[in-house]
């Protein structure tokens, strides 16, 4: 189970973020229903390449300043 809850508002703006830091990423690739966070870590995990803990890290500082620009 993730560490986090996501919003579909909260999304938008942690999805500006990862589109900003992997530039390879597609809208498309970062698809989000609500109450699936675990199937979108699995997904960025694949995407970025990168394990579990490191997604949920990241998204967990995101979170943490929404409005800021930084990840």
């Amino acid at each position: 189970m993730a560490n986090f809850t996501l919003t579909p508002e909260t999304w938008q703006k942690v999805k500006i973020k990862f589109l900003r830091k992997y530039r390879d990423l597609a809208q498309a690739d970062l698809n989000f229903i609500p109450g699936e966070e675990d199937q979108l870590v699995a997904q960025l995990m694949d995407l970025v390449k990168r394990d579990k803990a490191y997604v949920e890290f990241t998204i967990q500082k995101a979170l943490a300043d929404p409005d800021g620009n930084r990840l």
